[in-house]
C-alpha cells in the first residue's frame, strides 16, 4: 500500500513542493475451515480442459516457430538421428525414403529370391522355440480357465402376459394330450420356431413323429437316396438325318440329348432336312456341343418349317447374339410354342442382348414357354406377362373352336333328325 505524506498547502518553506513516499506492505492472512464436500443433486460438474502442451509450452506456441531455420542449425548426425525417430506421412516420398531401416552394409550381390526363401526356412528351424512356463500335458488345464457367466434369468413381467380363456372343454383337451399331439397342433397352427424341420413335415404329411424327437430334438440329416445313373441316348444320328430327310411321318420327336461328337456335318444334313419336313414336332438337342455356325443352320430352318412345336438347345456352346438369331427365327413360323436356350456359352447375357430378346418375344403370338435365364426384372416381367396372354388367347381360341364344333354337330343332328321324320 503507497501513502503521501506533506504539507496541506503542497509547499514547504522554501516553497518546494516536497513529495515523500512511504510503502507498508501489509500481509493479510485468511483462515478457512475445510468442510467435506457433498454432492447434491442440485450440484453441477463442470470439467475443465487444459490446453495440451510440448515441453511444457502450448502447442500454439510452436506455429511461430521457423522449421527451416532450427534445421539449418542442426549438424548431419542431428539430422540423421532426427530422421530415424520421424516418419513423414507423404505418400508422394517412396517407401525407401519413409521407412526407418537404413542398411550401411554393401550389398553382396543380386537378389536371389529362392535361396533367400531357403535361408529363412533353415533359420526358423534351426532356431530353438521359447522354453514354456509350464509344460504341457494332456488333460491338465494351464493357467485360468475362463467360465463363461451365467446368463440372465428371464423374468417376465406380470403385466404383458396374456391370459385367454379357452373353456373347460379345450383346457381338458390340452392338459391331456401328448407331446406328439401338441407338436401336430403347433404346426397346424403355424408355430414354426417351436419345431424342427422333421417334426414339421412329417405332421403336415400325417406321417407320425420320429421316436426320440421331442421339444428339444435335432434333426439327423438324412441319407441320400441314390438313384440309378440315366442309360446312355442310344439314338443314331445317321438314320435319324435319314428319316428326317425323307420326312418320315412316324418320326415327330428327335433327341440326341448327351450324344458326344456329332460332326458339324451331321448337323447341316439334319438342319437341311428340317426345312422341307413336316411331320416333326420336337427337337431336343441339348449338350451336343452347338456353337454359333450350327445355331445359325437351326435358325434358317426354323424360318423354313411349319410343324415343330418345342425346340430345345440347352446347355451348348452358343453365344448371346446367336440366341438372339434363334428367337428372331422364331418370328417367321407360327407353330413354336416353347423354346429353351438357358446354359450356354456366356451365363450373363447382358442387359442390351435381355432388351432385344424381349422385345422379339413381345412380337411372338405364338410363343407359350420360353426358357431362358434373364437377370432384369423389367426384362423378366414383360416377357411373362406377354406369354401368359398367348396362353390365355389359345386358350380362348380352343374354347370358341371346341364350341363351334359342338354347335355343328347339334345341327347336323336336327337335320337328320327332320329328314328322317319328312321321308317316313
Amino acid at each position: 500500500m503507497t501513502e503521501f505524506f506533506g504539507p496541506w498547502s503542497g509547499k514547504d518553506d522554501d516553497g518546494d513542493v516536497e513529495t515523500v513516499e512511504e510503502t507498508v506492505e501489509e500481509t493479510i492472512t485468511t483462515t478457512k475451515k475445510l468442510r467435506p464436500f457433498v454432492k447434491s443433486s442440485t450440484t453441477k460438474t463442470t470439467t475443465m480442459t487444459t490446453p495440451a502442451k510440448l515441453y511444457g509450452r502450448d502447442i500454439s506456441q510452436y506455429d511461430e516457430v521457423d522449421v527451416d531455420e532450427l534445421l539449418s542449425k542442426l549438424t548431419q548426425e542431428e539430422l540423421t538421428m532426427l530422421a530415424k525417430d520421424v516418419d513423414p506421412d507423404d505418400n508422394c516420398l517412396p517407401p525407401s525414403l519413409r521407412n526407418n531401416y537404413a542398411c550401411e552394409k554393401d550389398p553382396t550381390g543380386p537378389l536371389n529370391r529362392k535361396k533367400l526363401i531357403e535361408h529363412i526356412n533353415k533359420q526358423a528351424l534351426e532356431t530353438p522355440d521359447r522354453p514354456e512356463v509350464k509344460p504341457y500335458v494332456a488333460g491338465v488345464i494351464r493357467g485360468k480357465k475362463w467360465i463363461p457367466p451365467p446368463p440372465p434369468e428371464k423374468m417376465r413381467d406380470a403385466e404383458e402376459q396374456i391370459t385367454i380363456d379357452l373353456g373347460d372343454e379345450y383346457e381338458q383337451a390340452l392338459t391331456g394330450a401328448s407331446q406328439e399331439e401338441i407338436i401336430d397342433l403347433a404346426a397346424i397352427l403355424g408355430f414354426h420356431s417351436m419345431m424342427n424341420q422333421e417334426q414339421y413335415h412329417a405332421s403336415l404329411l400325417n406321417k407320425g413323429q420320429p421316436v426320440g424327437l421331442g421339444w428339444d430334438g435335432i434333426t439327423k440329416a438324412t441319407k441320400p437316396k441314390i438313384y440309378p445313373m440315366d442309360p446312355p441316348n442310344d439314338t443314331d444320328p445317321d438314320d435319324t438325318v435319314k428319316r428326317v430327310k425323307d420326312n418320315d411321318q412316324k418320326l415327330t420327336d428327335l433327341n440326341w440329348n448327351n450324344i458326344k461328337n456329332i460332326s458339324d456335318e451331321k448337323f447341316e444334313k439334319l438342319f437341311e432336312g428340317l426345312k422341307t419336313n413336316t411331320h416333326l414336332e420336337v427337337i431336343s438337342l441339348v449338350n451336343v456341343g452347338l456353337n454359333d455356325r450350327t445355331a445359325q443352320l437351326l435358325a434358317d430352318a426354323l424360318r423354313a418349317n411349319t410343324t415343330l412345336r418345342v425346340v430345345n438347345v440347352e446347355t451348348n456352346f452358343i453365344s448371346p447374339h446367336g440366341v438372339v438369331e434363334l428367337v428372331r427365327a422364331l418370328l417367321a413360323t407360327t407353330s413354336v410354342e416353347e423354346f429353351r436356350a438357358s446354359n450356354q456359352r456366356s451365363q450373363v447375357l447382358g442387359n442390351k442382348i435381355e432388351m432385344e430378346i424381349t422385345s422379339l418375344v413381345e412380337q411372338n403370338p405364338t410363343l407359350l414357354r420360353l426358357g431362358l435365364h434373364l437377370e432384369y426384372s423389367d426384362a423378366r416381367h414383360r416377357v411373362a406377362s406377354h406369354l401368359q396372354r398367348n396362353i390365355d388367347r389359345s386358350e380362348s381360341y380352343i374354347h370358341i373352336h371346341t364350341y363351334t364344333l359342338h354347335t355343328d354337330l347339334i345341327l347336323y343332328r336336327v337335320i337328320y333328325k327332320t329328314l328322317t321324320i319328312e321321308l317316313y
